[in-house]
């Protein structure tokens, strides 16, 4: 199993990962165009060949990343595998100088796991809501905020 920086030829499994998880109601779709558009921004863990994994961090400010669309194909899930993407999320960003990194989420359980706190989405910047407005379930939101400050 190895992580990497994904390249324009994962971009159909990545989104195929997704769409997987959004038919079922558990996380947001994401289109072919944003994932092509943000492919620089998406890591995947990859097991002998094939994508089995995958996700964002998405730099919004200085000192704000967010991790994004954030997947781990059902057969595969409970092995760690989406943790080691947060870890290689947050080495990322401490590389950066990035010390803050959220996530809207239905998913809230793990990134608790994985050290994040349950916030207030009103504590986020105005910045984080750019791309929402294009989201059918704006401005209703029903994603949760977590938040992790990097030491």
């Amino acid at each position: 199993m190895i992580y990497r920086k994904a390249r324009i030829s994962d971009a159909e499994c990545i989104h195929a990962l997704i769409t997987h998880y959004a038919n079922e109601g558990l996380m947001l779709a994401r289109s072919r165009a944003m994932l092509y558009e943000h492919i620089r921004d998406f890591t995947v863990a990859e097991d002998n060949g094939k994508v089995i994994a995958a996700g964002g961090l998405h730099i919004l400010w200085e000192d704000l990343a967010e991790v994004r669309a954030l997947a781990v194909a059902p057969e595969y899930t409970k092995q760690g595998i989406g943790r080691g993407l947060i870890s290689c999320f947050i080495r990322e960003s401490w590389d950066l100088g990035i010390l803050r990194v959220f996530s809207l989420t239905y998913q809230a359980i793990f990134f608790k796991k994985c050290g994040f706190k349950v916030v207030s989405k009103e504590i986020l910047p105005h910045k984080v809501w750019k791309e929402c407005i294009e989201c059918p379930k704006f401005p209703n939101c029903d994603e949760t905020a977590v938040l992790l400050e990097i030491n």
